[in-house]
């Protein structure tokens, strides 16, 4: 379907704020700004803000929801022949060979990353996203498994296929909050992603296979 004028204006409005938000947090940090001076600045009522953010931490971290169910989307996507786990993993190759932003694998990324490391209220949040990371792919593999609430192993599943993205991201973060350049941080990423898969059980890489049919 179309977007619509009325849902086209309010997504505007929405990136409008966050990018004025953003802004001010790279420029003087993110516990230094308030709300009511994001408001201000972007124009609008602290009503308003709230309206499209219902937390400050959802102004900085305004794309989380993409990052929420992208493992369980990748799983839910995989192909004829593939596991979970093979799945999760050639989807991270492919964002670390397309030296892909949605990792971080862009200029800027490192400041990004300081305001996150410079406020313990992000800190907190970002924790809480990868938790929600997580979950969402434990009911993905439950229900693609058809595996009862009191089985034990999408749970621990879901906690292996996870720590690849969750080791991933991090070490991104690292490099390039250590100067790397996107370029050489994504030849990096690519070996350790190798040595991660190495370090899998065959269990892990051959659960919940799709089957051709």
């Amino acid at each position: 379907m179309a977007e619509g004028l009325r849902e086209r204006k309010k997504r505007q409005t929405r990136q409008y704020i966050s990018d004025v938000a953003t802004g001010l947090f790279l420029a003087r940090g993110f516990d230094a700004v308030t709300v009511a001076e994001v408001a201000r600045a972007a124009d609008v009522s602290v009503n308003t803000v709230y309206n499209y953010f219902p937390a400050k931490e959802d102004l900085f971290l305004d794309r989380s929801q993409g990052v929420i169910d992208r493992l369980a989307r990748w799983v839910r996507g995989r192909r004829a022949g593939e596991s979970a786990a093979a799945a999760v993993l050639r989807e991270l190759r492919e964002e670390v060979e397309s030296v892909s932003p949605r990792i971080g694998l862009m200029a800027g990324y490192a400041e990004f990353m300081r305001v996150i490391e410079d406020s313990p209220a992000l800190r907190s949040r970002l924790w809480a996203i990868g938790q929600e990371v997580l979950h969402t792919l434990e009911r993905e593999l439950r229900e693609e498994t058809g595996a009862p609430d009191d089985d034990p192993l999408p749970s621990l599943m879901a906690g292996q296929i996870n720590w690849l993205h969750g080791t991933l991201m991090a070490a991104v973060g690292q490099r390039m909050l250590a100067g790397g350049t996107p370029a050489a941080v994504s030849r990096e990423m690519l070996l350790l992603l190798d040595e991660m898969e190495e370090l899998l059980s065959e269990k892990v890489l051959n659960y919940a296979v799709r089957g051709a049919g």
